[in-house]
């Protein structure tokens, strides 16, 4: 797709406030890709203006025409999946198959769950003499990061427009193609002007902008821990409402009567997948110590398969940023089986994948999250100790517990610290809530759980 030298701001294309614009580079050569405009705080006025003076008839709007709009997004979706994929690639670097199946399937589905939700979810119930009003929460500011480019904008969008919210979003500056291409077919869905509006631009600029202004109800923001503290701040000072979805260092428990290779093969591809680019991957895998040395060995060679396969990260900062991290691990006395800090190509922001052994739950590489494919191996003595050790960090997003018996593994998921958990290899549900205990953030996305964030209650009495 062709970038758009403007910002969509009340139903049109217009040029933005002043003339600073962001280069657009595929990770995977280092070619400029194009152009899109940085947007400024008057360019997020002017945005968020239009969505305010739009909300009263959009709160207005019978849910059944709401969901009509969505389904008509969803459409306009699935018929330019195509052009998503090929857009998503260019940007984010991801393998063409991988931009197909999930950063276009995944928000297509998203999209169509939101238009039925919209049209099955009572926006009104009864308590004893009230009855009680699920209302729109009015302008939300939606501050979307690059790993799931149109996947993070889907789950913000769908649901507040499902809501009857208007919004603004400020898309991740290494992804706007994708925003833009969002924007087009929220525009041919007849999504009414100022409904929707988008202003690409730099985090600290735009993004500080939008969570700053008043004229925003809530703030909806994925990304890093640390921007995510900030952003709670400053909407926290303003009495907004606030959803964070943040960082994750998540557990993938191998119990001993786990079918291993199994375990040990889903868990490194879950790591390896999106180039480790995922909040909520499998990074920490936990293997009892009798079966140690036998998932160590499978998880090196599960992850040389990847080496030529996977995509690279999304700019020569992160690819920086996580050859760091290897290093550090190497210096702490971790044991690399698979990959290292060494670039495996000349050109793009290609990073190894990489494996670590005796990995021990105080070290860097076991606490902090590295959003790159590099996968930990920690050994456990018994259960209580593989649980200290799944717990053992700031966050609580994801994890996965493997088990021969189902009941076994359910057993002790139910005491894992954490927003979600897969049981041996349980799929992606776009339908259950999404988000994490702890330092992960605050707020669930997805289903009933994340329309229900950008709504708020007003009760009648009788």
């Amino acid at each position: 797709m062709k970038a758009h030298d403007g910002l969509y701001i009340d139903g049109a294309w217009r040029p933005a406030a002043g003339g600073d614009v962001i280069e657009v580079v595929n990770p995977a050569d280092e070619q400029v890709i194009g152009h899109v405009p940085a947007g400024t705080a008057l360019d997020v006025d002017t945005a968020v203006r239009a969505a305010r003076a739009a909300l009263p008839a959009w709160a207005a709007t019978p849910p059944a025409e709401r969901a009509a709009r969505l389904t008509g997004l969803r459409d306009i979706l699935l018929a330019r999946r195509d052009e998503i994929a090929e857009t998503v690639t260019a940007e984010l670097g991801s393998p063409p198959q991988f931009s197909q199946a999930v950063h276009a399937g995944v928000p297509i589905a998203v999209a169509g769950s939101y238009a039925e939700l919209a049209a099955s979810h009572s926006f009104e119930e009864r308590a004893g003499n009230s009855t009680v009003l699920h209302e729109p929460i009015g302008v939300v500011g939606a501050i979307t990061p690059w790993n799931y480019p149109l996947h993070q904008i889907v789950a913000k969008a769908a649901p507040a427009l499902a809501a009857g919210c208007t919004l603004v979003l400020k898309p991740a500056e290494d992804t706007p193609l994708t925003a833009q291409l969002f924007a087009e077919a929220v525009h041919e869905a007849g999504v009414p002007a100022g409904v929707f509006n988008l202003v690409t631009g730099l985090g600290p600029v735009a993004g500080q902008a939008l969570a700053e202004h008043p004229g925003i109800d809530m703030v909806s923001f994925t990304g890093s821990t640390a921007v995510g503290r900030q952003i709670g701040a400053v909407a926290g000072a303003a009495v907004k409402k606030v959803a964070l979805e943040l960082g994750g260092k998540s557990a993938n428990v191998i119990l001993p009567s786990a079918d291993l290779a199994k375990a040990v093969n889903v868990g490194v591809a879950n790591v390896m997948s999106n180039s480790g680019q995922t909040c909520s991957a499998w990074t920490r895998m936990l293997v009892h110590a009798s079966r140690y040395d036998e998932a160590v060995e499978l998880a090196a060679t599960a992850a040389a398969k990847y080496a030529g396969r996977i995509g690279p990260v999304v700019n020569a900062k992160q690819q920086a940023r996580v050859r760091g991290y290897i290093e550090q691990g190497v210096a702490e006395g971790a044991r690399l089986v698979a990959g290292g800090p060494e670039a495996p190509r000349d050109r793009g922001y290609f990073v190894s994948p990489t494996v670590f052994a005796d990995v021990t739950p105080e070290m860097t590489i076991a606490q902090e999250e590295i959003f790159g494919p590099v996968l930990s191996v920690l050994r456990y003595e018994d259960e209580e100790d593989a649980l200290r050790i799944a717990n053992g960090t700031v966050y609580g997003l994801a994890g996965a517990v493997w088990a021969g018996d189902e009941a076994e593994a359910v057993a002790f998921a139910r005491r894992m610290d954490t927003g979600q958990v897969d049981i041996n290899g349980g799929r992606f549900n776009p339908l259950a809530p999404f988000g994490g205990y702890k330092q992960s953030g605050v707020g669930r996305e997805l289903g009933t759980h994340g329309l229900a964030e950008y709504l708020q209650t007003k009760s009648l009495q009788f």
